[in-house]
């Protein structure tokens, strides 16, 4: 099974205080896609720091949108990257990013940062 994961499943709400610059941060230690080359699952932790502009993520749904990888083939670099631009498509911060921090594997442990600035 290999479902697609729809921007639009990322909801949003308007941010209570538009005029103020702060910093969200949301930790999601669950995350899990599958390896596309040996079709084992991969485990992470997602973390998003965004500033945003009008609008701020729903946090349910972001929930349910990366749950939409869990059987997903996609290769750590792609997924984070992807996950930064539906998270920008949904809610346009003033800048954010994506970390993930993927569990080792065979004793190697990746990184991967992306960065937004709007």
């Amino acid at each position: 099974m290999n479902p697609e994961v729809l921007t639009s499943d990322l909801e949003v709400f308007p941010n209570p205080s538009p005029a103020r610059d702060y910093i969200i941060e949301i930790r999601c230690p669950e995350f899990t896609s599958v390896c596309p080359k040996t079709g084992h699952p991969d485990f992470g932790t997602i973390t998003f720091q965004y500033t945003p502009a009008e609008t701020c993520v729903e946090l349910k749904s972001l929930k349910l949108y990366l749950q939409g990888y869990r059987n997903k083939g996609i290769f750590y670099e792609a997924v984070v990257n992807k996950i930064l631009d539906d998270f920008v498509k949904a809610c346009s911060p003033k800048k954010a990013r994506v970390t993930g921090d993927f569990s080792a594997r065979g004793g190697i442990t990746s990184h991967i940062t992306v960065d937004y600035v709007g």
